[in-house]
């Protein structure tokens, strides 16, 4: 994984396009994820008035944009990206392994209202799910983390408050919407079986991570 280090979002693009996943942050696994191949400067940085900059954190949404990759908690429940091009096998082997929600479970719910808006923010979801009470959040946020590992809901981009002046702030809410809505139908779709994806998923992931254990990889492919 050794290589220069990136310096923007589309040398971050071309990266995930040549690896086909990324973590986000760390993975577990040395040198994989976005944070440990991008230059020094674009990491969090905190400054002596209290404010910070972290540019890695805001290229996630027009990398997203971009429409080149899919981004969501999918590895071990921590967010990153995947490239379009191995998207379909990724989302054949992890349908199999997380079927879709039972009726009238919650999850269900909250697929079928995410559905209906067609993208919601992750609040705005969970106020619609009735998910508004007094400790509620945590809770939510666990159904979201399940439904992104099978691969039921992903991020469409990134939305910031703003100031007085028109200036955007904070960590940003995730704009969340179905990889149907978001690709199209055809683009999820895979003619191999859910073992031979597998298959497939695991001999990369192996060229990409020599250097990982065979548990680490299978943590990875979930």
């Amino acid at each position: 994984m050794e290589r220069a280090k990136i310096y923007s979002a589309a040398g971050l693009i071309a990266y995930i396009q040549e690896v086909g996943f990324l973590p986000l942050l760390d993975s577990g696994i040395s040198g994989f994820s976005a944070d440990a191949v991008v230059s020094d400067d674009c990491r969090y940085v905190t400054f002596p008035d209290g404010g910070w900059d972290w540019p890695l954190w805001k290229w996630k949404g027009p990398i997203v944009q971009e429409g080149a990759c899919v981004y969501g908690k999918f590895y071990d429940n921590k967010a990153g990206f995947i490239s379009r091009q191995w998207w379909p096998d990724f989302y054949n082997y992890r349908r199999s392994k997380h079927p879709a929600p039972q009726e009238g479970s919650i999850e269900e719910a909250i697929l079928f209202t995410l559905q209906e808006h067609d993208s919601l923010i992750t609040r705005q979801l969970r106020k619609a799910c009735g998910f508004d009470g007094t400790k509620m959040r945590s809770k939510f946020d666990g159904y979201i983390t399940r439904l992104q590992m099978g691969c039921y809901i992903v991020t469409e981009d990134f939305v910031y408050p703003t100031d007085k002046h028109g200036r955007e702030y904070g960590w940003g809410w995730s704009l969340l919407t179905t990889p149907e809505s978001l690709l199209g139908p055809d683009a999820s779709r895979c003619e191999r079986s859910p073992q031979e994806s597998f298959e497939r998923l695991f001999a990369h992931f192996c060229q990409i991570l020599p250097h990982a254990s065979e548990k680490q990889i299978l943590k990875l492919i979930g």
